[in-house]
């Protein structure tokens, strides 16, 4: 019986080995948003979170002119502490998506948050937390959380419904994160041969770390992804979580960030954080050539590539702001990569839920092309 069983196995790892060159998906995507702090961090639950996405959220999307969205789920929303699923969020999962392919919309899973890994835990001097890259019993229960997502999403169309089965990792070494990608690469291609996967790299899905990653070979249905908030100074100013937000005088843009008068105006404990924009000139340019290592690696492999998050904080001035994502939009184009803002309603996002209204209606008309740029 036992035999039998492993010839079954082996005849089937060979099928799926061979699917996985055969046909590429039609899992085209061009311009989105994160549906964020709804599934992934944030707090809501009952009433409050199941009112929080509705379906008018993604015929908006669509009649704005947006073809796909990424969806952040974590972990303590899905699963509780002993690993059983709690039924609500997975209901709300498939609502999103039902109605998402109802308006057009592709749709990429993305499992933002796990109990073994945090991308801030490094940043927040918790880095003791993610066990992940030490421990096998918590890439078991990675690639375990992907088999029951599989399970309830393997009927989805694979030109409607992708798969990122981790964000920013932030391993100390490069192989780590590689290893752990064969791991769940072979999992995920076992149960679903041909599915579209999202693979970001090292370190924050840095363009930086790009150059590092290894891309699992003879499999047309990868889409390489990385994200960027570069330069942080402009990005995230103002925002409480971050240190650069301690900066409180003039940002430029583009040209040099911080002028000298500037500097030397702020206080001490600030300067360390703010002196090297004092040197480097950004502007469309500095932007190209960050993207430089990341465009080289999908191109190597015929891959698509995608940024999955990029976007400003809602305090910063908005017209630095619309000057910095022009420029972004313009190197995406002409690189065809894809992308995703940070975000729809939540910080850095353009609708206001409560109000149910824009609250950023030149931003959206930028991302959207109904603005001259």
């Amino acid at each position: 019986m036992a035999l039998i069983a492993t010839s079954v196995l082996a005849f089937m790892a060979c099928t799926n080995k061979s699917e996985t060159t055969d046909e590429v998906n039609n899992f085209t995507i061009h311009r989105g948003t994160n549906i964020s702090h709804w599934l992934s961090q944030s707090e809501e639950r009952g009433e409050a979170r199941k009112q929080h996405i509705q379906e008018d959220d993604f015929e908006r999307l669509d009649s704005l002119g947006f073809d796909f969205v990424r969806l952040p789920i974590d972990e303590v929303q899905f699963w509780d502490e002993k690993g059983n699923k709690l039924p609500e969020a997975w209901e709300l999962m498939t609502n999103a998506i039902d109605w998402a392919i109802k308006h057009h919309l592709r749709v990429i899973v993305d499992l933002h948050i796990i109990r073994s890994h945090y991308f801030n835990a490094v940043n927040e001097g918790g880095a003791d937390a993610n066990t992940l890259f030490t421990s096998e019993k918590a890439q078991q229960d990675l690639i375990e959380m992907w088999y029951q997502l599989s399970d309830e999403l393997k009927g989805y169309s694979r030109d409607s419904v992708a798969y990122e089965f981790m964000n920013e990792p932030v391993a100390d070494d490069h192989e780590q994160w590689n290893q752990l990608i064969v791991k769940v690469h072979k999992a995920l291609r076992e149960r679903e041969p041909q599915r579209t996967l999202v693979i970001g790299s090292n370190r924050w899905q840095s363009f930086e770390t790009m150059k590092y990653l290894k891309v699992p070979e003879n499999d047309k249905n990868i889409v390489l992804s990385f994200h960027y908030y570069d330069p942080h100074i402009l990005t995230h100013y103002g925002a409480w979580w971050t240190p650069i937000g301690k900066y409180t005088g003039k940002v430029n843009y583009p040209g040099i960030l911080v002028s000298k008068e500037d500097y030397e105006a702020a206080p001490d404990s600030v300067k360390p954080l703010i002196e090297g924009y004092t040197k480097q000139k950004w502007d469309i340019d500095k932007i190209r050539a960050d993207f430089k290592d990341a465009i080289a690696v999908p191109k190597k492999y015929n891959l698509q590539l995608f940024c999955g998050e990029w976007g400003v904080y809602e305090p910063v001035d908005r017209e630095l702001a619309y000057k910095w994502t022009k420029d972004m939009l313009t190197v995406f184009k002409e690189n065809n990569i894809a992308w995703t803002t940070w975000c729809y309603d939540a910080d850095f996002g353009f609708w206001d839920q409560k109000k149910h209204d824009f609250k950023d209606k030149p931003l959206v008309d930028l991302l959207t092309g109904k603005e001259e740029k």
